[in-house]
């Protein structure tokens, strides 16, 4: 069994090698002092957790499994998106990126109704869209009406 130094995060027979030697694992968050172990505010993964009517307790243990799996979703969807973003030749991510992403990735085929703002049915979810007036306004004019969709 081998020593570890204080600290350093490598073990003394590592140090004393001087072949390729396994790489040193930073030490973990909790050896850290004011470490925090989500990077999501709790009290505001709970705030969530408890606006769900269909749940009635939650324990700290859970809130915690849920902020930390939410913390990896947005880390890997940012990770893909970013890979897109390099396709095109750019470092800073945009709202395409992130669209191509939730297409490319068959994980991520549930989030293709919602980021595009549709509805159960295919509709906006934020009213008439420009498409929608455009279909509108096609429709009138080939029907020989006059109107303006509502909201």
């Amino acid at each position: 069994m081998a020593a570890v130094a204080p600290g350093s995060g490598a073990s003394r027979e590592e140090e004393g090698t001087g072949g390729d030697a396994a790489t040193p694992q930073p030490p973990a968050p909790t050896s850290v002092p004011g470490a925090r172990l989500s990077r999501l505010p709790l009290a505001r993964v709970k705030a969530l957790v408890k606006a769900d009517p269909d749940v009635t307790l939650a324990g700290q243990e859970a809130i915690f499994i849920l902020a930390r799996a939410a913390e990896l979703f947005v880390e890997t969807i940012a990770k893909d998106a970013y890979c897109c973003a390099q396709q095109g030749k750019r470092k800073t991510l945009q709202r395409r990126d992130l669209d191509n992403a939730i297409e490319a990735v068959d994980e991520f085929a549930f989030l293709e109704d919602i980021v595009a703002g549709k509805g159960d049915n295919g509709e906006s979810i934020y009213g008439p869209t420009f498409e929608d007036f455009l279909c509108h306004a096609i429709f009138c004019e080939i029907n020989g009406l006059h109107s303006i969709p509502s909201k």
